[in-house]
């Protein structure tokens, strides 16, 4: 594990449900993990975090991005389609987290280089299992590219 891997990584929460938000916020809680939860409510926001735009310019680049796909403003579809096509950007995995269980959007999520689609189980307990899953692949075992 990196150094960097062991101060945690900035994670970018891309969900305008506010109750997923609370949940992902306890997962990373409960996980007691070093990493940075970062969280905007809509695709147009996720947009100008990641080109560290208006409010956003002092933010950093996320090392990960969780992204639901229905989003007000500009959903996750046209978001990860964006990021995919920045050069800037592109090298950011995207987690695809999502109630959507419909194969079309497993399809055109990874058609559009989603790196994981996951669908958001309903169970609490459950729910926290599953995002501290993907923390601990992406903290752990995958390696991330050099901020």
């Amino acid at each position: 594990m990196t150094a960097d891997q062991q101060a945690g990584i900035e994670v970018l929460l891309v969900e305008d449900d506010p109750g997923d938000v609370l949940m992902t916020r306890e997962a990373f809680a409960e996980h007691k993990v070093a990493n940075r939860l970062w969280v905007v409510s809509d695709g147009v926001s996720a947009l100008e975090f990641l080109r560290r735009q208006g409010e956003h310019a002092d933010r950093p680049t996320p090392d990960l991005i969780l992204l639901d796909l229905n989003l007000p403003r500009m959903d996750g579809r046209e978001v990860l389609a964006e990021v995919k096509q920045d050069p800037e950007l592109r090298h950011i995995p995207v987690v695809v987290l999502t109630t959507s269980e419909a194969e079309e959007d497993v399809l055109r999520s990874y058609s559009l280089h989603a790196n994981a689609y996951v669908t958001k189980p309903v169970d609490f307990e459950r729910f926290i299992r599953v995002v501290q899953q993907i923390d601990d692949f992406f903290v752990s075992v995958v390696r991330l590219p050099h901020r």
